[in-house]
């Protein structure tokens, strides 16, 4: 993983990210106008132009979608990026929008929660489903004949990683597309389309905005054909974002890189301190030298990610240690600026240990961070 955020593509991540989908400079006008919450424009004569109704177009959405494609794939004006109203949005508007009754898909079988859901529903349009896990590349062993790979590298809640070119060549050499989910490693760390995927789909609820206030999902893609098919997707279905939830989304993206360091950081020191805990067993964080992910993950990662997951010995023994910490909220989702843990167990859907907890480091002080998760350990130890 490169130590600088400065490629040879244009300027540095933070430079990009503070800038990214700003208009160009008007006079008295604010430098990132407000939301647009118009459900119809003027539209005299012949419907032509870029915004005819709320549906379709917007022009906060113009400018969330200008922004997450100079962060997906700064320097490329052959990427097209639509936004949705969440992150299954997104994820459900590629799916299908891409295939028909008798096309197979490839799916990770350690994915996001909410693709046994997807699953079921491509099985029952008569679409199908082949899943493999993240790790070790596997599914390319059940690649053969398929329409889509869709891969989620690094994987959620495991942080399993993938050799996404590797996985892309295969498939683009049988005919198929490639969608990587982005979310845990947001464009600051993993940029899928410049490692062969034709679509980069993520969840901006996460770390994206970062607040835990937003919901919204994206699809960045350089295939202008399979684009204009999600596009129609999302027309058909309607699953925009409000115009309020993009703006506070491109508002939030202009700290990203900010955040993103700090976060990352403080993961890397947390999963160090974890690493000596003689309670924690099957910790995960692809940063660590000696994570099973690291090596893949440090050639085509820049950053490594927010969450750290790691089981302790019981159920009961999570539970106590999540209730007995003082700086990090027990709540679902990740990449929020205020940590957040949970046992993930506790949803069902996920093949983890009881005592599995997923842990997202947030932007607290980082010696204020540990010393919480130490001392509720400690206290939880009995």
């Amino acid at each position: 993983m490169s130590d600088t955020t400065r490629g040879t593509d244009g300027p540095g991540d933070g430079t990009r990210a503070v800038r990214a989908g700003l208009p160009e400079p008007v006079k008295h006008e604010p430098t990132l106008p407000g939301p647009v919450f118009a459900a119809h424009f003027h539209l005299p004569g012949d419907p032509t132009g870029p915004y005819t109704y709320g549906r379709d177009e917007n022009p906060t959405w113009t400018l969330l979608e200008r922004a997450v494609g100079e962060l997906e794939a700064p320097g490329r004006d052959d990427v097209e990026t639509l936004v949705f109203a969440s992150g299954m949005a997104a994820i459900s508007a590629v799916l299908f929008s891409q295939l028909r009754a008798g096309d197979a898909v490839v799916l990770p079988d350690d994915g996001y929660q909410a693709l046994p859901l997807a699953r079921a529903q491509l099985e029952a349009y008569g679409i199908e489903v082949r899943t493999a896990p993240t790790g070790g590349d596997a599914q390319l062993e059940v690649l053969e004949g398929a329409k889509l790979l869709w891969i989620e590298t690094p994987s959620n809640p495991g942080l399993d990683v993938c050799d996404v070119r590797r996985l892309a060549d295969a498939a683009h050499a049988q005919g198929a597309l490639v969608a990587v989910d982005n979310t845990l490693a947001t464009p600051l760390g993993q940029r899928p389309l410049e490692l062969g995927a034709d679509f980069a789909v993520a969840s901006g609820t996460k770390q994206l905005t970062g607040h835990g206030d937003v919901l919204l999902g994206y699809v960045a893609g350089r295939d202008a054909e399979a684009m204009a098919a999600v596009r129609r997707w999302r027309k058909i279905v309607g699953a925009i974002p409000g115009p309020m939830e993009a703006w506070l989304a491109h508002r939030s993206i202009a700290t990203l890189q900010l955040r993103v360091e700090r976060q990352n950081a403080t993961a890397l020191r947390l999963a160090e301190a974890l690493r000596e805990r003689p309670e924690v067993t099957g910790l995960r964080y692809p940063g660590l030298p000696d994570d099973p992910a690291h090596k893949i993950a440090s050639q085509q990662m820049r950053r490594y990610g927010c969450v750290v997951s790691f089981t302790l010995p019981s159920r009961d023994r999570a539970d106590r240690f999540l209730d007995a910490l003082r700086l990090v909220d027990d709540a679902t989702s990740f990449g929020g600026v205020r940590s957040t843990a949970e046992r993930r167990g506790r949803w069902g859907g996920d093949a983890v240990p009881e005592g599995f907890v997923r842990f997202s480091v947030g932007a607290e002080d980082p010696e204020d961070l540990i010393a919480d998760v130490l001392r509720a350990l400690d206290a939880t130890a009995g």
